[in-house]
């Protein structure tokens, strides 16, 4: 097993794609401390899992709770080998309809949670040895689409950070990736289509667009995650692992 013994944290890891990076981690041996704002769906991924998980409740924009979250990983297991800052949201709107607040949310979820995590986790990494961490990004980073700008420029920074981070830590054993998921079925889309009256032609109408007539599932980017964490990608850092179904 790929993973086993290592210890690990999943952001966002209640649901959706986090959900699956949890229960892959552990099926492949891993010690996964489920990292969640919702603490219910994360201790449910937990009972899933068994006693080789442990969960947390963690507002990813907190710097204190990301430490917090790291000290425990470490207390826990003495180390940290993997750190997946998967935990996001996006907001429909252009420049236009967001809201400033909906735009502060974005960037301080997506992009400092993820600036958090690797400040407060790379120190430790070092210290050790050395560590993987593993952003998620999006399709959006690379081609902006409608009505997603704060969303699509929180992830474009992912995927800039994720770069300069690569080239400050090579040298100190850091190995830094993101993946970038195109449409994925995952519990998301029910905040995404609160307001929308007809969800059936929604749903309908981004599936014609995917060049595979059909939405990712969680587990599909799930694979592209582990596959970064482990060794099989000892020779990538600074990538970023596009997984769209060949949308483009």
């Amino acid at each position: 097993m790929r993973f086993q013994g290592k210890s690990c944290i999943v952001t966002g890891g209640g649901s959706g794609i986090g959900e699956a990076v949890c229960l892959s981690l552990a099926s492949e041996g891993a010690n996964v401390l489920v990292a969640d704002r919702d603490l219910g769906r994360a201790q449910q991924v937990v009972e899933g899992i068994g006693s080789a998980a442990t969960a947390i409740e963690v507002d990813v924009s907190s710097s204190q709770q990301v430490q917090a979250m790291i000290n425990r990983a470490i207390e826990q297991r003495g180390r940290l080998d993997v750190l997946v800052n998967n935990a996001g949201f996006g907001v429909v709107g252009t420049v236009v309809d967001t809201s400033e607040e909906d735009w502060n949310r974005q960037m301080a979820v997506n992009l400092n949670g993820v600036f958090f995590g690797c400040k407060y986790a790379i120190p430790r990494m070092i210290a050790q040895g050395g560590g993987v961490i593993v952003n998620t990004a999006s399709r959006a980073a690379f081609r902006g689409p409608r009505d997603r700008a704060g969303y699509a420029a929180s992830k474009g920074a992912v995927v800039s950070l994720t770069q300069a981070i690569a080239a400050d830590h090579t040298r100190d054993g850091i190995r830094i990736n993101c993946v970038a998921p195109g449409t994925v079925d995952t519990p998301w889309f029910d905040a995404i289509l609160a307001d929308v009256e007809d969800k059936e032609a929604w749903h309908k109408e981004r599936t014609r667009q995917q060049p595979m007539g059909r939405y990712a599932s969680a587990q599909e980017i799930a694979n592209g995650v582990l596959f970064l964490a482990s060794d099989d990608a000892s020779y990538i850092t600074g990538t970023s692992l596009v997984i769209d179904g060949g949308r483009g």
